[in-house]
């Protein structure tokens, strides 16, 4: 079974934390762009400040397709966030990728960027999108894939780090919750 899929297998907010110190990894005509996942969210079905809170509608319909789904969408009329669905088909639960250590591929991520500065290429979501290429045609990508253009790489020699739990950034709705997790000290976050 791949490893990634064993993560999965956990509940949302676990997830989460697993995610960390993993691989997300996008394919651009031949080079690999490589980040290491540093900060990420949790969105739950219940949660007033997720998407799948109110009912599935067109826009978050891949967020409730099954665990590792990639669920893109587009906010604030510029920018493009990506998650990773975490639950079973139907359930509406996926963790934001807040933020990445760039690995791989950096020259193509300052391209894309128009960014020369490593800690600003991927510290948030709209900027790794960016950095990695990822828009609207990566919704609903089997994230598990690894013979795909986006997917997710389990890293098997992670060294061991803390996580610090805390609030999330941007909502205006259950902002006191817990939710956002990252690997303490990593330099690339979004933001303490």
């Amino acid at each position: 079974m791949n490893n990634i899929k064993k993560i999965l297998k956990f509940d949302t907010v676990n997830v989460a934390k697993k995610l960390l110190g993993h691989y997300l990894v996008s394919e651009q005509n031949g080079a690999y762009l490589v980040g290491k996942i540093v900060e990420t969210e949790a969105y739950l079905n219940n949660d007033p400040a997720s998407h799948s809170f109110s009912k599935k509608s067109q826009r978050n319909a891949m967020m409730f397709e099954k665990a590792g789904t990639s669920y893109v969408y587009f906010t604030y009329g510029i920018h493009y966030c990506m998650n990773v669905v975490t639950s079973e088909v139907g359930v509406g639960e996926a963790v934001l990728i807040r933020a990445l250590e760039p690995i791989q591929g950096i020259d193509q991520m300052q391209i894309n960027r128009s960014k020369t500065k490593l800690k600003d290429l991927c510290s948030g979501p709209a900027k790794l999108a960016q950095a990695m290429n990822i828009n609207l045609k990566d919704n609903g990508v089997n994230l598990l894939d690894t013979n795909g253009h986006l997917y997710l790489r389990y890293n098997d020699k992670i060294d061991s780090f803390d996580i610090t739990e805390t609030q999330r950034i941007g909502i205006s709705k259950a902002k006191e919750e817990l939710l956002r997790f990252y690997i303490k000290d990593n330099k690339y976050i979004s933001s303490k």
